[in-house]
């Protein structure tokens, strides 16, 4: 989905389209030049991720990046007519939909199929930080501010270095997604990676930040494989589904099993046997009546069944 702000610097209006990446500051070299002393140098970014979605990511300035008067703490999902405040700075964000420009040619049934829902079979990837609410209400903002959005974007980093897509992120969770119809061990392999990668990064914001931060920093993981709904009308191309709802349940129930990962038995059993025969667990997850097998790992068993398999 393409996207443009809009915006007034010195009493001259400018119109810019969204790039990948749109970054914010006071720096000369920045997309939206602020020449104000309020504005830090390198201040916020604009950034898409996903198949469209444009989120704000302050990069841990002084004064804050604002979405309709509300501070940004981790990256925020913009939405069409959103204002992002930049210092004294008001930034109009207009989503443009290719829907508009095929209204004169293509029927309203052509444009609906056009649009229709794919279902993929995907292998899904939910990361949390563990106590983030906690430690949001003891750390100061600036600092909360650069560890979060360090930790969003290095994730973001490893989950494209990993083949996979970032599809959301929600508050202190991440939710990725890896896409295949052939080849599903290859999807858990590539997330179980990712997993491990993002707890080392995790490790090093934790001994980066340890004197200011209230508790160690840590995450949860969930991974779940199955087929899911990729797409829909207009903006929206999330993945939806059981699969990622179980994804979500897997994440949630590895603190209640004191394990870093768990994986659910539609992604486990594309392991080989010897890694999982015996070691498995059933679990009841809510909007499910029977029970769901699961794998509980801690990071380093899970580098150990990595790189067997490697």
């Amino acid at each position: 989905m393409a996207a443009t702000v809009s915006f007034k610097i010195n009493s001259k209006q400018r119109k810019l389209t969204c790039k990948s990446v749109v970054t914010i500051g006071r720096d000369k070299h920045s997309d939206i030049i602020i020449p104000e002393l309020v504005v830090s140098r390198n201040h916020a970014m604009i950034r898409c991720l996903g198949e469209g979605d444009f989120y704000l990511i302050d990069s841990g300035s002084s004064n804050g990046s604002f979405v309709n008067k509300q501070r940004v703490v981790a990256p925020k999902l913009l939405k069409h007519g959103d204002v992002i405040s930049v210092g004294p700075a008001d930034i109009l964000f207009e989503e443009l939909s290719k829907d508009l420009d095929l209204i004169d040619s293509v029927s309203m049934l052509e444009t609906i199929v056009h649009d229709a829902p794919v279902i993929r079979q995907i292998t899904i990837l939910v990361a949390d930080i563990r106590g983030f609410t906690s430690m949001s209400e003891q750390v100061p903002i600036n600092t909360l501010t650069r560890i979060m959005n360090s930790w969003f974007l290095q994730v973001n980093n490893i989950v494209a270095g990993q083949d996979g897509l970032v599809d959301k992120f929600i508050g202190d969770c991440v939710f990725a997604r890896w896409e295949t119809e052939d080849n599903q061990l290859r999807t858990i392999v590539q997330a179980m990676s990712a997993a491990c990668e993002i707890n080392e990064i995790t490790e090093n914001l934790d001994k980066e930040y340890k004197d200011q931060l209230p508790s160690k920093l840590t995450i949860g993981v969930g991974i779940n494989t199955g087929t899911a709904s990729v797409g829909g009308m207009g903006q929206d191309t999330t993945a939806l589904g059981d699969a990622v709802n179980i994804a979500f349940r897997m994440e949630s129930s590895s603190k209640m099993l004191n394990k870093d990962i768990v994986l659910s038995e539609f992604s486990f059993k594309y392991l080989p046997e010897d890694f999982w025969m015996g070691k498995e667990q059933h679990i009841r997850v809510k909007g499910k009546r029977d029970t769901v097998g699961i794998l509980a790992l801690t990071f380093g068993e899970a580098k150990k069944i990595l790189k067997k398999i490697k």
